[in-house]
């Protein structure tokens, strides 16, 4: 296995040498985009890096069956920073079930922070983001 901060430095170097056109990504039921929980660096100077995954987020985890129990989901991650994931030519948010909504609405309509990574969705003209009912529950449309 690599090490973590020189597989982060590699994964960095790919993505300066190969521009991401589009990025696809989701809003996590704590508002965190990828791994990047509350509260989130907007101005991150890394593009990749390890991270240590909060509580919720580790819940979530489970909650989509990725893993049988929170013990069982690694404390720590690889992901990329929200300036890395928002720099992307498109970015389009795909965003299902009820257990985003409160995460939906705080992206939406409350202040554009770090305490809600999602909320930098709102400060991006080239992103899309797609709702089903579920996850728009919340937001009086």
């Amino acid at each position: 296995t690599a090490e973590p901060a020189a597989e982060c430095r590699r994964y960095a170097e790919l993505l300066r040498a190969h521009p991401v056109d589009l990025c696809c990504l989701g809003i996590g039921e704590n508002g965190h985009l990828a791994f990047n929980d509350p509260p989130a660096d907007f101005e991150d100077p890394q593009d990749v890096k390890v991270v240590e995954l909060d509580a919720a987020c580790r819940a979530q985890q489970v909650h989509e069956g990725h893993f049988p129990s929170i013990d069982d989901v690694p404390r720590l991650a690889m992901t990329v920073t929200v300036p890395a994931l928002l720099g992307a030519g498109q970015v389009l948010a795909v965003v299902p079930e009820k257990r985003k909504a409160a995460a939906v609405h705080r992206a939406l309509t409350g202040p554009v922070s770090g305490s809600c990574p999602a909320s930098a969705l709102r400060r991006q003209a080239n992103t899309t983001l797609f709702l089903d009912r579920e996850s728009a529950a919340e937001l009086g449309w």
